[in-house]
């Protein structure tokens, strides 16, 4: 799964045609499934765009699918063809959400010829690469993947489309090839078969997966919690990391050394001063060493409460903000739509407090035109600070924000140099677990959220994905 600013949006008949093949240290054939004139067979005109000539819009998304294909197939290794169903059809949106897509393996196999690990699940593709045979149906599937047809229709996430150039240069919209990517890694291995909503082994098996997902609460490695412990360890929060040796020893070469945090001073700041954790936002300038330091405005609601921020604002609320450091609330709408509001209204920096208490994640979404910072505040944060803002005047509040980058440990990792896997407090079906935490920085391609500024890269020094996959056997 992947969630923008926008909402939720979920990456996870008759063979009609072959639709395209990769080959390079793995071959993967690509089979279109969709029915004539749609999808992938659509035939409405197209120009030609970033480096992409097809020339109707079914042609260019096949285009796209071999590119990122072509990616996956110069990365991987394995005698074997990873053969995958793909497909667009209708799936859930609304204006401000969409589904973008799913895939994931087709069957799942153990104990098979050179399996590494006795009585433990592998994806498909994998499990043909380490075995050097195809298990199961000869040339069958091992890889389902399936995308919205409706994007960018009215009523399914209004006014984004996909973007099916092959420059990574897709303004506000979707990049398809960076969707791609991510959805073949999960087909591919990158997920537990493992219940993480009930901690219940598939079968009675835990998945390789298992061996490397660790809890820092107890010590110990999915594959040897209790299922109530691996309940309780996908609901964490940044309790939750990976383990795997070849990822850990990536880390210092991909993330950012330095947390970003919160120093709240001022003649006013009273019980609110001190330092704070925040999340950071994947749209905007990012959080820097120098930092960024300002008043604290609040923007309210007529009873006093923080306005969710989702509409413009004038007049002396547009004041208040202009060059000081908005505070406003989680909720409603996108993070990008609140923080464009606010740089509209002259705001230098945004603060988002939560809606429900926890540690705070990232900031998903994508916008272009948002150019300053932003980060999300712990609910509890956001309360002490409008307590003091009571005191303020139209124009200053003597509450001073520093927003800045310090410390050594890598952001998205815990203090031991491991990257944090995503474990929000309300279990996310097909996004808690098996992806990276929403704080890496720069933004990983397998966060649960997707980023304007992700690169076409698996590899190190922009990306951890494949690092993950060879820890479980690629």
């Amino acid at each position: 799964m992947i969630k923008t600013a926008f909402g939720t949006v979920a990456f996870a008949g008759a063979l009609l045609a072959l639709a395209g093949q990769a080959q390079a240290a793995a071959t993967i054939v690509i089979n279109n499934v969709n029915a004539a004139g749609i999808g992938f067979n659509d035939s409405t005109p197209a120009t030609p765009v970033g480096g992409n000539n097809g020339t109707t819009i079914g042609q260019q998304r096949l285009i796209a699918f071999t590119h990122a294909a072509n990616i996956w197939g110069a990365t991987l290794t394995s005698t074997q063809p990873i053969v995958i169903n793909a497909q667009f059809s209708a799936l859930t949106c609304d204006s401000a959400s969409a589904t973008l897509g799913s895939a994931g393996a087709t069957s799942t196999f153990r104990n098979f010829a050179n399996a590494p690990r006795t009585n433990t699940w592998y994806s498909y593709a994998l499990a043909n690469k380490l075995a050097g045979a195809y298990l199961g149906t000869a040339n069958a599937a091992q890889i389902n993947a399936n995308f919205n047809v409706n994007l960018g229709n009215t009523g399914c996430l209004d006014g984004t489309h996909w973007y099916l150039g092959l420059d990574a240069a897709h303004g506000n919209d979707i990049d398809f090839v960076a969707t791609l990517l991510h959805e073949m890694a999960h087909g591919l291995g990158f997920q537990t078969f493992t219940n993480g909503s009930t901690g219940a082994f598939s079968s009675g098996y835990p998945s390789a997966w298992d061996y490397y997902l660790t809890g820092s609460a107890t010590g110990l490695t999915w594959a040897n919690m209790t299922a109530a412990q691996r309940k309780a360890s996908a609901l964490s929060v940044d309790k939750l990391y990976w383990a795997g040796p070849l990822v850990t020893a990536a880390v210092p070469s991909v993330l950012r050394q330095g947390q970003p945090g919160l120093t709240i001073s001022g003649t006013n700041a009273g019980t609110a001063a001190g330092v704070y954790a925040v999340g950071e936002a994947s749209f905007g300038n990012p959080v820097t060493k120098t930092g960024l330091s300002g008043q604290v405005m609040p923007v309210v609601n007529a009873d006093g409460s923080l306005s969710l921020a989702c509409d413009p604002i004038s007049g002396s609320a547009a004041l208040a903000v202009k060059g000081n450091i908005a505070l406003v609330s989680r909720g409603t709408c996108a993070f990008t739509v609140k923080v464009k509001n606010m740089q509209d209204a002259g705001a230098a920096a945004v603060l988002i407090a939560d809606n429900a208490a926890g540690a705070p994640a990232g900031l998903g979404g994508s916008d272009s035109t948002v150019l300053i910072p932003s980060v999300r505040i712990e609910q509890a944060a956001g309360a002490a600070l409008l307590a003091q803002l009571g005191k303020r005047t139209r124009t200053a509040s003597g509450v001073v924000a520093l927003l800045n980058i310090s410390g050594t440990q890598y952001s998205g990792a815990d203090a031991q140099g491991h990257i944090l896997m995503y474990a929000p407090s309300v279990y996310a079906s097909g996004s808690s677990v098996s992806h990276y935490d929403t704080t890496p920085f720069p933004n990983q391609l397998m966060e649960y959220a997707i980023s304007g500024d992700l690169t076409h890269s698996v590899i190190p020094p922009e990306d951890l994905t494949f690092r993950l996959l060879q820890d479980i056997g690629w």
